[in-house]
């Protein structure tokens, strides 16, 4: 603006100094010496921790955070770099020493050392900042953390051993299960956790951290100490739950049915929870068993739900009003269904009554059991000379919704136990995947197993 108004201006310079050590012009500061100069008099580095030691895992490439907990890290990752510089902390607090930077400076990974380059401020002479850089070496000390110690001095150094069985085709109640485990902290204190070919074990270091509710249990002498009497023992604690699932069919025993008002026989498990809810899908009955009630005469399912079959509704006409029972509303229907798999094959129809009323509508599709085409030798339904229906329905289908999500990530997971893999049980990996499945579509579709679990 003055250029083009003609007006004389004078370029402004910065005054220089020169440094009293060194006699250099150089730009003023409080302490009127050059950078080099003050360096030279006054180091900042001084006092600070230039090597620490660092307690490593070799097992499971975890580092000691005092005073017993052990933390997994990654080498040149962020987290390290943290934990690094958190020990480094209190020494640059007591020392009046700002940090502004920290970066890794590589290293063989064998040699067992962690550089850290670390840049610093402080206040020196007459209130001049200063800036440094210095290197500080993380020596990795070897120990191994508890549990691999007891791992590597002795695999099976338990105490208390529970072992949970569930004699049936399928895993779907030990997923949940796990989801729970995980969710209370019930397995933190196990020192070891085995998935058996139908069933959990569970490895304890102290019988007290053990509560079985119902169970048979044994002990197995260890060691004997004759001078001071002590004996050792092994515990081992047999959980058996019932092999009665949500969705299952059920021919209740005369004997069972008349101590629950004489519901059924044939009836379907909605819920298990510490006690068994059964309903008739014909009469809208409900009653519930506890443990104690089962044991005392168990039963077991007529048909399970690896045995569902796929049906379409032609027609559905209700019957009745609608009921709530629990937290769950159902409507008796009459309704006119046909097997997926006869589409092509035969006209085969069948006229069944069903407690879906209030889902269905004609076209929906619908899982169920095929009681006419179903090879069944239990000796209770034998005995039933009652009319037993063609097929009852059990849950209206989502295939296609399926269909239309897979492929798409959920917006929520699991997390899973860590656990060993049984070497003599033979695994189905396959069959593992395809119930895993089966189960996360169960919790999308059941708002109810969703609030017992966590999420992620």
């Amino acid at each position: 603006m003055a250029q083009e108004s003609g007006m004389f201006m004078v370029n402004q310079t910065i005054g220089s100094v020169l440094c009293c050590k060194c006699g250099i012009p150089m730009q003023p500061n409080a302490a009127k010496m050059c950078v080099k100069c003050l360096r030279s008099e006054v180091d900042i580095t001084e006092g600070l921790l230039k090597c620490l030691v660092l307690v490593h895992c070799p097992e499971c490439e975890s580092y000691l955070q005092p005073p017993r907990s052990w933390v997994k890290l990654q080498l040149e990752s962020k987290e390290l770099l943290t934990f690094c510089l958190k020990k480094l902390q209190k020494n640059l607090n007591s020392n009046k020493v700002r940090l502004v930077h920290a970066e890794f400076i590589w290293t063989e990974p064998h040699s067992r050392r962690v550089k850290v380059k670390v840049k610093v401020q402080k206040e020196v002479l007459n209130g001049a900042i200063l800036e440094q850089s210095y290197p500080v070496e993380y020596v990795q000390q070897e120990h191994m953390c508890e549990s691999c110690s007891r791992v590597q001095a002795n695999p099976d150094q338990w105490v208390a051993a529970v072992q949970l069985r569930q004699h049936v085709s399928h895993r779907r109640t030990f997923f949940y299960l796990e989801q729970l485990i995980l969710k209370h902290g019930a397995a933190a204190t196990a020192i070891r956790i085995k998935q058996m070919e139908q069933g959990i074990d569970f490895f304890f270091s102290n019988r007290r951290k053990v509560a079985p509710l119902r169970s048979h249990h044994d002990k197995q002498l260890v060691s004997h100490d004759p001078k001071s009497n002590n004996y050792n023992y092994k515990y081992t604690f047999s959980v058996e739950i019932s092999p009665i699932c949500r969705e299952d069919l059920i021919c209740v025993p005369p004997r069972v049915a008349a101590g629950l008002g004489n519901i059924g026989p044939l009836v379907i498990c909605t819920k298990v929870t510490n006690s068994i809810a059964l309903l008739d899908p014909f009469t809208l009955r409900h009653c519930f068993i506890d443990a104690d009630q089962y044991w005392r005469a168990s039963f077991k399912s007529l048909l399970t739900s690896r045995q569902l079959v796929e049906y379409i509704v032609l027609d559905v006409e209700t019957v009745s009003s609608e009921v709530t029972i629990g937290d769950t509303k159902y409507r008796l229907a009459d309704a006119q269904v046909a097997r997926i798999s006869d589409f092509g094959k035969n006209d085969t129809i069948f006229n069944i009554k069903t407690h879906l009323g209030h889902l269905l509508n004609p076209g929906d599709y619908a899982l169920g059991y095929d009681l006419c085409g179903a090879n069944s030798n239990d000796m209770e339904l034998d005995k039933y000379k009652g009319h037993i229906p063609e097929a009852i329905l059990i849950k209206k289908s989502y295939e296609e919704k399926h269909q239309k999500k897979r492929g798409k990530p959920r917006s929520w997971k699991l997390k899973s136990l860590e656990m060993e893999v049984d070497d003599k049980g033979r695994v189905d990996q396959g069959k593992m995947v395809s119930e895993y499945e089966q189960f996360i579509q169960d919790l999308e579709e059941n708002p109810e197993m969703r609030f017992n679990i966590s999420l992620y």
